[in-house]
């Protein structure tokens, strides 16, 4: 009895740190009609102040042109400004609360900004019912050396989510989709929380798939340290002591609510 109490108890923590609001007070940013996401006042009288294409309304901060170019300038003062993690040359979507896109801005500045990231992760099972994860590489930006779900990754400005899925689960492990079997839809998971750039909101598509007999995943990309293959009691426990990133703990504790072991 006393285990299963600490599992409920270290998973409700789980759940509590992915529903967290702001340090600080945040404001609604608009394009055009729509609420792509948030910025601290602060931060809005900032770019004002700059001549940036960003003006205050009366509950919000406006961005004054509809373009993907707007978004850039945004982009590009917030890296001169230091207030951008790494720069990647990537754009992600920008979305509405509906998931209805924008436009596309580069990826180091959706936190500071507090838009919505899309997410796909893949639970990869072995065909014994143990489960695939990888343990990220240790240079990561972001959470280095925690364990991780098989696969997972962001969305790309040009991409759905099976696209996504598609590119993750080559460059993270390098299998083609058309290999694995089984694979299923296995919900869905949102994440709100502060993080050190600003404010993370993800949105994260879940699938599972059962990989065969004999195979290796195998990194393609230099973003993953390692693989390991776990028995659900073993996972678990993993799970438990923190190893894992927050969205892959709570993605994998669902997977073994969903499934149990094989």
């Amino acid at each position: 009895m006393s285990g299963l109490m600490n599992e409920t108890d270290w998973l409700a923590a789980l759940r509590v740190r992915a529903a967290q609001p702001p340090l600080r007070p945040r404001e609604p940013l608009r394009l055009g009609n729509a609420e792509i996401g948030s910025i601290e006042p602060d931060m809005g009288r900032r770019m004002v102040e700059a001549g940036l294409p960003l003006r205050a309304t009366a509950n919000a901060w406006q961005i004054s042109s509809h373009d993907d170019e707007a978004l850039a300038d945004l982009a590009h003062w917030l890296r001169d400004q230091g207030l951008a993690s790494r720069w990647r040359d990537e754009l992600l979507p920008v979305t509405d609360a509906a998931g209805q896109r924008h436009g596309a801005i580069e990826r180091a500045a959706v936190r500071p900004l507090g838009i919505t990231t899309h997410a796909v992760h893949l639970v990869g099972r072995h065909p014994d019912g143990r489960f695939w994860v990888q343990q990220r590489a240790f240079d990561k930006a972001t959470d280095p050396g925690l364990w991780d779900t098989l696969v997972g990754g962001l969305m790309s400005a040009d991409e759905d989510v099976q696209k996504t899925l598609e590119r993750e689960t080559w460059e993270e492990a390098g299998l083609h989709l058309t290999e694995l079997d089984q694979l299923r839809p296995l919900g869905h998971l949102q994440i709100r929380r502060p993080v050190d750039e600003g404010y993370m909101v993800e949105k994260a598509s879940l699938f599972q798939a059962v990989l065969p007999v004999r195979a290796q995943p195998a990194n393609q990309d230099g973003e993953v340290a390692g693989f390991a293959c776990l028995d659900a009691q073993a996972l678990r426990a993993q799970l438990a002591s923190g190893r894992f990133t927050l969205e892959a703990a709570l993605i994998l504790a669902h997977a073994l609510e969903q499934n149990g072991p094989r």
